[in-house]
């Protein structure tokens, strides 16, 4: 059943957007994804790129999905998106519903009328995602000519409007100059423009501060902060950078190897976390009462999805791995707390700093392994101990 009705758009200036349907949430949630399975059929084989990943968002909350590259961040917004390249790229199972609605058994032109208007996307690099021989005033006019039925000179008038707002100075003159001609930080706020344009009701942020200077990401994170509260839009913010997450999130779920493995309140989750995987990248963090001392690293790198290690995937890597981990089918995302779930055999000992939460494989022994081409070395019998062993952890140094 569609959840349509005619109504104001949320939180819109009407000087800038005009009025339309609007899809209602259904019982207080705008997007549900439900045990998504996509994978990448290729000559070489099967890559299964996401692995049964749920998650739901409110309206006016901010979600932010944490992982290293490779671990199936941006295949997840691109699904929920409908914009997989397909083939290669296939949704081989679950749901994905937008206000109660599953956009997977919609028809392309339902799904079109979603996309710009209901869900919107920031890409990843400002620079290749704009189009080079376009002004970007004719670039973010498109979605008015095209979605709202504008003719060129108002569809010009919203653009610098939205150039405005998006704190870009000189808008009306430098309405019709091309992408290159702006700084990166400046072509974010564009795709911001762009995204923001229909007013979403749900706008996805995939990696908006790469590249840029600490100063300008702090810019722009202000300014996804702001337009979020203005607009009462759901936010998912997709980034390996945890520093960037810290201030704005209001849950964080965390990835690997194209499942989640953690979800928590952003709070919790920093202060304790409930797997050995988000325990390794917030270690990795650099500290400033740490000077001198060498950073740590979570050992090994990523796994290939089309061979994804038996067991837990991150049992390579994790300092923790013990036979159960090798051995038994990958544990499920179950709680372990108020408002939390974790996929580890042991978060409860990992809360709790339970002694007999053993190291059975460091880092380096991981990266040596690695170095020289061959497995990370069993452990021993003295290393597994007597005690229920522990699920995973490590340290990260690679580029989450």
């Amino acid at each position: 059943m569609s959840h349509t009705v005619d109504a104001p758009r949320r939180g819109a200036s009407s000087d800038v957007l005009g009025s339309g349907k609007v899809w209602q949430p259904k019982d207080g949630l705008l997007l549900e994804v439900d045990d998504l399975y996509v994978e990448f059929r290729t000559r070489e084989g099967v890559a299964e790129a996401i692995n049964g990943v749920s998650f739901e968002l409110r309206s006016g909350e901010t979600l932010a999905i944490l992982g290293e590259s490779g671990s199936g961040k941006s295949v997840t917004a691109q699904a929920v998106m409908g914009i997989l390249d397909s083939p290669p790229g296939f949704v081989s199972g679950g749901e994905i519903r937008y206000c109660g609605e599953n956009m997977l058994t919609m028809s392309e032109e339902h799904r079109r009328q979603i996309r710009g208007p209901e869900i919107s996307m920031v890409f990843q690099d400002a620079l290749s995602s704009l189009n080079p021989v376009f002004t970007v005033g004719w670039q973010i006019g498109e979605m008015f000519r095209k979605h709202r039925g504008m003719n060129k000179s108002d569809a010009q008038e919203q653009a610098i409007k939205l150039m405005e707002r998006v704190q870009i100075p000189g808008a009306r003159q430098r309405v019709k100059a091309y992408p290159h001609q702006f700084s990166g930080g400046m072509r974010q706020r564009i795709m911001i423009a762009m995204a923001i344009a229909l007013d979403p009701a749900v706008l996805i942020a995939d990696e908006p501060t790469t590249a840029l200077d600490v100063t300008v990401q702090a810019q722009i994170m202000d300014l996804l902060k702001e337009l979020q509260d203005e607009r009462k839009m759901g936010l998912i913010l997709i980034t390996h950078d945890l520093g960037v997450v810290a201030d704005v999130a209001d849950r964080i779920a965390v990835m690997y190897a194209g499942r989640i493995v953690e979800h928590a309140d952003v709070y919790d989750l920093y202060a304790n976390p409930a797997h050995p995987y988000s325990k390794g990248l917030l270690d990795s963090i650099p500290r400033l009462d740490q000077k001198g001392q060498e950073l740590a690293a979570i050992g090994g790198l990523p796994p290939n999805l089309m061979r994804i290690p038996a067991g837990c995937a991150f049992n390579p890597r994790c300092s923790y791995a013990v036979d159960v981990c090798r051995v038994d089918p990958p544990p499920a995302l179950r709680e372990v707390g108020h408002h939390r779930r974790s996929a580890c055999h042991f978060s409860e000992l990992l809360l709790t700093h339970s002694p007999e939460l053993e190291v059975t494989q460091p880092p380096d022994e991981v990266e040596a392994a690695v170095a020289h081409g061959g497995a990370v070395p069993e452990p021993s019998n003295s290393e597994l101990g007597t005690g229920p062993g522990p699920g995973s952890d490590g340290r990260e140094g690679t580029n989450a």
